[in-house]
């Protein structure tokens, strides 16, 4: 090989390089500013590795940011917040309902429970298993 050829390779290995920084510091990889389809695939993947009693609900707004639908009540000493992500497509209405979505039922910050949307029971009888 002869020595144009030697520098063109290290400079596009250079270029390739300096690229690769740019994208890992400014890309912003949220779940937030996913597609739909991304994000779906997202939540699915995280939620099916986490595990009861150790993980946080601020860890959940970390790393799979804000929920598609929510609910909080507090029953006594306990604060009950079910956080509902989007993890299967339904229905192309542009609306996200809990059938399309798995819930993590937090009990005073501590997930307690995950489960699909469609079986969170509305008049939070759930809420009786962890007084």
């Amino acid at each position: 090989m002869n020595k144009k050829v030697i520098t063109r390779i290290l400079l596009a290995l250079a270029a390739y390089g300096f690229f690769v920084l740019l994208v890992m510091t400014f890309y912003d990889d949220s779940p937030e500013k996913m597609q739909w389809k991304d994000r779906e695939a997202y939540n699915r993947q995280y939620i099916a590795k986490l595990q009861l009693e150790q993980f946080t609900f601020e860890q959940a707004i970390t790393a799979l940011g804000s929920p598609d639908i929510t609910e909080a009540r507090k029953v006594a000493q306990n604060k009950f917040q079910v956080m509902f992500y989007r993890t299967q497509h339904v229905k192309s209405d542009g609306i996200t309902t809990q059938d399309e979505c798995t819930f993590l039922l937090f009990v005073n910050g501590l997930l307690k429970e995950i489960g699909l949307g469609d079986n969170y029971p509305e008049n939070w009888g759930i809420i009786k298993n962890h007084q």
